[in-house]
């Protein structure tokens, strides 16, 4: 393959990353998003496979099978799995930029000191400390997402933690200084393996402060350090397309972490540093405060009476794999003329747009998904409010109560329904840890239980299923 068609191919691939991006925007064209991706990946691979200075092709189609016998497992996980599933992505990201990075030194180092010039070095050093921060820190996303045992799914505290944190990360920016100062110093390729450790250990510190509530945002804030390692990674290579690639990926991770932080009212700084997801301990003579519980039979005659019932999701649908059963909710309601809706806040569920994949695998229709900020004016309208498992976003506690940890969060109002029944699992409380106002709430009534069997008892219900006409 010539230069010429070679950085064509790589144009093409970029342009196929960029329509990506672009049609993921809309659900219409999210599949064709995803037929672009794959497209101009499978292009920049052929592209770059073909270039005659590659030599040994065994390793290469070796590396393709082994990415396809983990992928392709890694692929049928359930729809709950995805924020763990991708969190591993970002893990491999970072770690093949960081053995990228630390086999170029190596390697120009024993080919002579000419190669180590400070703009490869400054490349090299960015690349092996956000690659392999990355790789631990998405490690230890996934094992908080999946609920590993031996991995606390709270925030992990104690006194000091940030100083350590940011000690840790300046002597690992201090020898990564000193390696691109004298890159080809006898002492260089002993302090190299420090400079891993220390990114290493930096990835684990830095996720283990953070609660599972701000799991989607940290999902995000990955996704960027990995488009950030690759682009660093495309410098070291010298690959226009890694580089361009890197910043696509890089950039959308940003923007979207920024949109999770505006959706919570919260900073980057308040995420990564603010151990959000704390359990709260019960106050010493506190009130105990009561749940008023309902039946599905009572709960379908009133939904069955309503003109606007809005559903809000949440994580324990996800879990309950309830989404088939809400559309034959939906479905039954709609029959009886009723105006169904779909709340859905921007961080629901553990990664960014969770409840809208799940619901559009019901084929829930998407223009009754409606955002947080569009819904909210229609809730002192609503005959009825039915929480599907959601806990943090609908708690009213956001608004008046500055001691708990999601205090400004923009919620959706489901407490301003006339009626409010809330599904759960459980009386335990939500990811962030924290009691949720709403259920003691004096229009809110209980339906205890696993989502998908209660919605299917409202179904039952509705459709007449235990004589209800």
């Amino acid at each position: 393959m010539t230069h010429a068609m070679l950085q064509a191919s790589y144009i093409l691939a970029t342009a196929l990353f960029i329509f990506a991006l672009h049609w993921m925007n809309d659900p219409k064209t999210a599949r064709n998003g995803v037929y672009a991706g794959v497209a101009g990946m499978t292009v920049a691979v052929l592209a770059t496979w073909f270039q005659p200075i590659i030599i040994h092709h065994g390793w290469i189609i070796l590396a393709i099978v082994a990415g396809f016998a983990v992928g392709i497992p890694l692929s049928m996980v359930p729809l709950t799995a995805v924020p763990q599933r991708t969190a591993l992505s970002h893990a491999f990201g970072g770690l093949a930029a960081g053995l990228v990075g630390t086999a170029k030194y190596y390697l120009w180092y024993q080919e002579g000191p000419e190669n180590l010039t400070t703009f490869r070095m400054v490349a090299i050093v960015l690349e092996i400390l956000l690659g392999y921060l990355t790789f631990t820190g998405s490690l230890m996303a996934a094992g908080k997402l999946q609920e590993v045992k031996w991995i606390p799914q709270r925030p992990v505290t104690y006194p000091g933690q940030n100083i350590v944190n940011f000690f840790l990360l300046i002597v690992a920016l201090g020898l990564g200084a000193a390696v691109i100062m004298n890159p080809s110093a006898t002492w260089a390729p002993q302090v190299f393996p420090a400079i891993i450790g220390l990114s290493l250990l930096f990835g684990v510190l830095l996720i283990i402060p953070i609660g599972g509530a701000d799991m989607p945002t940290v999902i995000a804030i990955l996704n960027a350090y990995a488009g950030l390692a690759a682009v660093a990674m495309g410098f070291v290579l010298d690959n226009k397309l890694l580089i361009t690639a890197g910043a696509l990926d890089g950039s959308s991770g940003l923007i979207l972490a920024i949109i999770m932080c505006k959706a919570m009212n919260r900073s980057f700084g308040n995420v990564l540093f603010g151990a959000f997801g704390q359990v709260q301990q019960l106050k010493a003579g506190g009130e105990q405060k009561v749940y008023k519980g309902e039946t599905p039979e009572g709960a379908a005659q009133i939904m069955e009476q309503a003109s606007l019932v809005v559903i809000i999701p949440g994580y324990g649908m996800a879990v309950a794999q309830a989404q088939h059963k809400v559309r034959e909710l939906y479905d039954q309601l709609k029959k009886r003329g009723v105006t169904v809706k779909f709340a859905i806040h921007p961080v629901a569920g553990r990664m960014p747009g969770h409840m809208n994949v799940l619901l559009a695998e019901a084929d829930i229709p998407y223009t009754d998904l409606v955002e947080m900020d569009d819904i909210n004016s229609d809730m002192p309208q609503c005959d009825v409010a039915l929480v599907v498992g959601a806990n943090d976003v609908v708690n009213p506690a956001a608004r008046y109560d500055k001691s708990s940890p999601i205090y400004g969060m923009p919620i959706i109002d489901a407490d301003k329904a006339r009626t409010i029944f809330a599904i759960k699992r459980s009386k335990n409380p939500g990811f962030a840890g924290i009691d949720n106002e709403l259920y003691f709430g004096p229009r809110t009534w209980m339906l205890f239980g696993d989502a998908k069997n209660v919605i299917g008892e409202l179904v039952k219900q509705l459709s007449g299923g235990s004589g209800m006409h």
